[in-house]
């Protein structure tokens, strides 16, 4: 017989292999669809008898990755109306006083889901820890900034399944006061604004390769609604948009995201929306977010929630080599996307004097990597340790042998879930074992212990963990020269 566990909506049956119990696609709330599109969520419909928790639920309405990101970033996609489902590892289900882990998945706010691959928790499970992934309400149906609906919908997800998981976890064996959140990209920029929302719902955080500083204003996540609306044909509006099959509005959608990276004009789509080179994003509400993240850190939001943030050494490669596009930059196009991202011209031409070999394409690497994500983490570390917060900072310097991608944003992930693929696209053939179990055994100890294994970070010696191959050190401010650039 499969272990079955009893949650507050109903009894669920998972499945266990080599000691780990899986419970899959579990709702935590209502399909986010009829009367429910574009509202907060609320509690899913109780169930009776046993259902069935053995594979994947639906996945949010996504437009899937275009290009070299098809296989670079395997992103299933599960048709279905109960999208706002999690996942459940477990090496215990009738114990107790587990750690757990939840995982919040990245993909720029509009792709991605908690049945990702790379994602699955059973590692952590062997480890000793429940492991959660969930999904969120993604792109328009998400985040996109809308009169006549509460804004910020995906981030009101995450925290329904965060109070999902601080009111369920012991069934599955975990303790729900010791609770770490932890996210990629997308997924790490949400939880520092979770971080700065002092919600009482975990009690660790992990922020990998994103930090607090994206937050659109109203009126620039007002911009991308109309300019997607416009294309559509109805009013800007939940009522216009709910007029509408999700599939209808996805690839409008997907295009209008295109446009924003690719040019990310302040005079177009507005500074705070350029800053960030991604269309949809948290917005400054007033009511679920008023301030931005690493604002309401620096003052001390957060400060009791152990913090443990970090990036890539070359974050932004992945968006530039395999495309080709840094083969077709030049100065004038690095400096026009640059300056609309909001870098200051006198930080640009520093960069470019400090490293005069580079290739324009090198470059925009470079500086686009500090300014989306090296720096604010650090922004984000020292503001959350001068009020007090236990702090740890890490870099990931190993380097992929393929595409020319180097140590690029995404590439820690099979390394934390210690789920490496011989042969991806991203990893190559022969990823590092040992930095896999390095990388993985810090994030367990952090999620168990409170502390990954290294020195404290503070403003004053800036500790960072990097992991390089099977080269693990602690070296104090790494390119602090650069870093100083943009105080």
């Amino acid at each position: 017989m499969e272990p079955v566990v009893r949650t507050q909506h109903g009894r669920v049956r998972g499945t266990t292999r080599d000691g780990v119990t899986a419970f899959l696609g579990i709702p935590y709330a209502a399909p986010p669809f009829g009367p429910d599109r574009f509202r907060a969520p609320r509690p899913p419909a109780p169930w009776d008898g046993v259902r069935d928790a053995t594979a994947y639920g639906p996945t949010a309405p996504k437009p899937g990755y275009a290009g070299p990101f098809k296989t670079l970033l395997p992103d299933p996609e599960i048709p279905g109306e109960d999208c706002l489902n999690l996942n459940v590892w477990t090496p215990e289900p009738g114990g107790s006083g587990l750690p757990v882990m939840v995982w919040i998945h990245g993909g720029a706010f509009v792709n991605g889901s908690g049945a990702v691959p790379t994602y699955d928790g059973g590692n952590f499970a062997r480890d000793g820890v429940v492991c959660v992934t969930i999904n969120y309400r993604l792109g328009v149906e998400g985040f996109a900034y809308l009169p006549g609906a509460p804004a910020n919908r995906g981030l009101r997800d995450q925290i329904a399944a965060l109070e999902w998981v601080r009111d369920n976890i012991a069934a599955f064996g975990g303790d729900p006061g010791r609770v770490t959140v932890f996210g990629e990209s997308a997924g790490a920029m949400s939880v520092t604004t979770l971080l700065s929302l002092d919600l009482g719902l975990f009690h660790r955080a992990v922020a990998q390769s994103g930090a607090g500083q994206i937050a659109q204003d109203p009126d620039d996540a007002l911009l991308v609604a109309k300019e997607i609306a416009a294309r559509l044909g109805v009013e800007p509006t939940a009522e216009g948009f709910a007029a509408l099959d999700p599939a209808a509005i996805v690839p409008v959608q997907a295009a209008v995201s295109g446009e924003v990276s690719a040019l990310p004009d302040p005079a177009r789509w507005g500074a705070t929306t350029a800053a960030g080179g991604m269309a949809l994003t948290p917005v400054l509400d007033g009511e679920l977010l008023a301030r931005r993240p690493e604002d309401a850190i620096a003052a001390g939001a957060g400060r009791g929630v152990d913090l443990l943030t970090g990036y890539t050494a070359e974050e932004f490669r992945l968006f530039l080599m395999p495309t080709g596009v840094a083969a077709v930059l030049t100065d004038d196009l690095v400096g026009a996307a640059t300056a609309g991202m909001g870098v200051p011209p006198a930080v640009a031409a520093a960069y470019r004097e400090r490293y005069p070999g580079l290739a324009p394409g090198e470059l925009m690497a470079a500086i686009v990597t500090d300014s989306l994500f090296r720096v604010p983490a650090h922004r984000a570390a020292a503001g959350h340790a001068a009020n007090g917060g236990r702090t740890w900072m890490y870099e990931f310097g190993w380097r992929s042998p393929n595409h020319d991608l180097g140590a690029c944003h995404a590439l820690e992930l099979g390394f934390v879930f210690d789920n490496l693929v011989p042969d991806s696209e991203l990893a190559g053939p022969n990823p590092p074992q040992a930095l896999a179990d390095a990388l993985h055994r810090a994030w367990v100890r952090f999620a168990a212990d409170g502390d990954p294994g290294w020195e404290r970070y503070d403003a004053d010696a800036r500790a960072v963990r990097v992991f390089d191959g099977d080269a693990f050190a602690t070296v104090r401010d790494p390119r602090g020269a650069d870093r100083e650039l943009w105080a």
